[in-house]
């Protein structure tokens, strides 16, 4: 059986001066061309029930492509925004058995495969147990990385009844025998939220991390920059931003971050030409309103693509 499953988005028609990002994604593309990224959905969230979340992030995949694919190129930059959408393919999900670790270890087998030809990976998560099949990426690939989370927690937490869930991603990151995770870089995070033991696990691992209220556009471009690896694979949690803003999500956050600096940080990212892979998790339409947590989502995948067709 496939790693992936086609996925099918509905795409309003407009007319030939109003296209959107549904009409020209891989419109550059013959069948046998390499995409310069490609969009990749893991719709499960059995980590998070795990963890003992609310159930929904499953159905994220679709909700965020439902939004992003409706949204126009930015005018400003028309022609580079263009030509990076049409230069990407949708090759869309995961096929899930809800079996965590399997999940994530097919996961990574599909994004070893675009690392080593120099794609960029853009996956839609699912529960942050997401960021783990991102990383066993490159770890299939025997490529080291450095790790920069935007999130309301560490997700460093041990393994329950030897159970992968959506809080240990990172700790299996760091205790990876392969040891391609070089660093993990962590902004965001909720001082009622977090252990102080796992702070000084991060710390005592080499990483770094910034609370909540240190968490400003300055300092996530330091993190950003704070490392001497050749690569860093970006994970952005939506759990980070308020809820206000985001009240569709696993874990909604009461002083969460506002939505103009992560959307900054997702354009950052995108503009870094040492970021070589971005995941987005935590979405759940089951609990959103008005679509706007979706709608947050595909924006910052816009932000992300337009940081990408700025780059040298």
């Amino acid at each position: 059986m496939s790693l992936l499953k086609e996925v099918s988005i509905d795409i309003p028609k407009t007319v030939d001066n109003d296209p959107r990002i549904g009409q020209l994604i891989e419109s550059n593309l013959g069948k046998n061309d390499t995409p310069r990224a490609v969009i990749i959905g893991f719709p499960s969230d059995k980590g998070v029930t795990i963890n003992g979340g609310r159930a929904g992030a499953a159905d994220a995949p679709e909700a965020i492509r439902k939004q992003l694919y409706k949204m126009t190129p930015n005018p400003e930059t028309h022609d580079a925004f263009v030509d990076v959408i049409g230069n990407m393919r949708d090759v869309g999900d995961i096929n899930i058995h809800y079996e965590v670790e399997e999940d994530q270890q097919n996961l990574g087998k599909v994004i070893a495969g675009f690392l080593e030809e120099g794609i960029i990976p853009i996956i839609l998560g699912g529960g942050h147990e997401t960021a783990l099949g991102h990383f066993l990426g490159y770890a299939e690939a025997e490529l080291k990385t450095a790790i920069f989370n935007l999130d309301a927690h560490t997700d460093v937490r041990p393994l329950k009844k030897g159970q992968a869930h959506s809080g240990s991603p990172f700790r299996q990151v760091i205790e990876h025998e392969r040891e391609c995770g070089e660093m993990y870089l962590v902004a965001g995070l909720q001082p009622q939220s977090v252990a102080q033991s796992h702070l000084h696990y991060i710390k005592e691992s080499g990483g770094e991390y910034l609370l909540r209220d240190e968490t400003n556009i300055t300092s996530i471009s330091g993190l950003f920059h704070q490392h001497e690896s050749e690569r860093l694979m970006v994970t952005f949690d939506m759990d980070a931003v308020d809820q206000s803003q985001a009240p569709g999500v696993s874990a909604p956050c009461v002083n969460g971050l506002p939505s103009d600096l992560w959307l900054t940080a997702a354009y950052l990212a995108g503009r870094n030409e040492q970021v070589t892979s971005f995941d987005l998790s935590e979405v759940n339409p089951r609990h959103d309103r008005d679509n706007q947590t979706a709608k947050l989502a595909a924006v910052t995948i816009w932000n992300f693509l337009l940081g990408l067709s700025e780059r040298k």
